[in-house]
């Protein structure tokens, strides 16, 4: 990468990019995570439906990642997430359990997580599932189109007012 991404090709640790008026810097994010209420809408499109439309939705920040927007599981029609077998564990949140995301003929393996029985400071997302936004037709955070955190383990949601350099893709792992 070049300088202009925040880091260079040499570098281990990136350069975060100074955020503009009305920018947050994923490098202000806290460690260990904050779960953060919105008021945003939030519309997610899959197989040519909205499977979601909140404006109830949670975020968590987290050092060097993009937002992960958790939905409620009440804005989902019946039968757009069927749950799936597996698990992962997260050192901060617990146990997620994983959803396979269906909607207009589309099936999506393994795009949805939730934790039903959150660590300490996560409960809000109890009632809540994480989407991949890559994976959905489209995300979009009051209107805005949003785009997705590189990488295949990490669900991030990125909008105009988020500035990285963001940890998932290639040479990342290590920050």
């Amino acid at each position: 990468m070049t300088p202009a991404h925040g880091f260079s090709g040499f570098s281990r640790r990136p350069r975060p990019i100074k955020p503009k008026t009305g920018q947050e810097s994923v490098w202000d994010y806290p460690r260990p995570p904050r779960v953060e209420p919105r008021s945003e809408q939030v519309i997610v499109r899959l197989g040519g439906q909205v499977i979601a439309d909140t404006t109830h939705a949670v975020r968590v920040l987290e050092t060097s990642h993009p937002p992960v927007y958790y939905l409620p599981l009440d804005s989902f029609p019946a039968g757009a997430l069927v749950p799936v077998e597996g698990t992962s564990f997260c050192e901060f949140k617990g146990e997620a359990r994983y959803f396979d995301v269906v909607a207009g003929g589309v099936v999506v393996p393994r795009a949805g997580w939730a934790y039903p029985e959150p660590a300490r400071g996560f409960e809000a997302l109890s009632t809540r599932v994480a989407l991949y936004p890559g994976h959905m037709d489209s995300c979009e955070v009051n209107g805005e189109q949003v785009t997705f955190q590189a990488g295949d383990f990490y669900g991030g949601w990125i909008t105009a007012q988020i500035v990285g350099p963001f940890k998932g893709g290639p040479g990342t792992a290590g920050w």
